[in-house]
């Protein structure tokens, strides 16, 4: 019952990816969620997630940002970035993941999705049989509550991490430590 919930990898952030190493996998076009995923909910984007977005589109891999944000927040958060979006897309139902694809002209299985939020992001993608890759959301160092569904997240991850047949599905896609 919970494994629709399971990403199927879990990281730190969207810097731990080795997004070359996603390319080599077959892997075409990337599905970003944005607020708590890529910035700070609300955020703007900021230089090194421009600098993200560069250096994955020149792998070779084409971009969407997939969020329930309205158009206008979204706009605020590309000014710098030049990638396809979906504005108000009411995750987790499986229409706009599927679109998103559609939009990126590429397979499903070429397709991988990455987000913070399991009851959204991540189930939306399960249900549209979308590879994915759940990042620990961001937080602010002073912020200290959490919501209800955070606390959920945490009981499911728990319960992911025990299973080793849904963990690190996507093998080997971490950056390497740089010393």
């Amino acid at each position: 019952m919970l494994k629709i919930f399971y990403p199927y990898e879990y990281v730190e952030n969207v810097f731990s990816i080795d997004y070359k190493k996603l390319y080599d996998k077959g892997y075409r076009g990337i599905i970003f969620d944005i607020d708590n995923t890529l910035v700070h909910h609300g955020d703007d984007s900021t230089k090194e997630i421009d600098d993200l977005f560069q250096t994955i589109q020149n792998i070779g891999f084409k971009t969407l940002l997939l969020s329930n944000n309205s158009e206008k927040r979204i706009k605020r958060f590309i000014k710098n970035i030049d990638s396809l979006y979906i504005h108000d897309a009411k995750k987790p139902k499986v229409d706009n993941y599927l679109k998103a694809i559609e939009m990126m002209n590429i397979k499903k299985e070429e397709s991988i999705f990455i987000g913070d939020q399991i009851f959204t992001d991540i189930l939306g993608a399960n249900k549209s049989q979308i590879a994915n890759i759940l990042v620990k959301y961001i937080r602010l160092e002073n912020e200290t509550k959490i919501g209800k569904r955070r606390h959920l997240e945490n009981l499911i991850l728990k319960f992911y991490k025990r299973n080793k047949s849904y963990t690190h599905r996507l093998g080997d896609i971490f950056q390497k430590e740089v010393d």
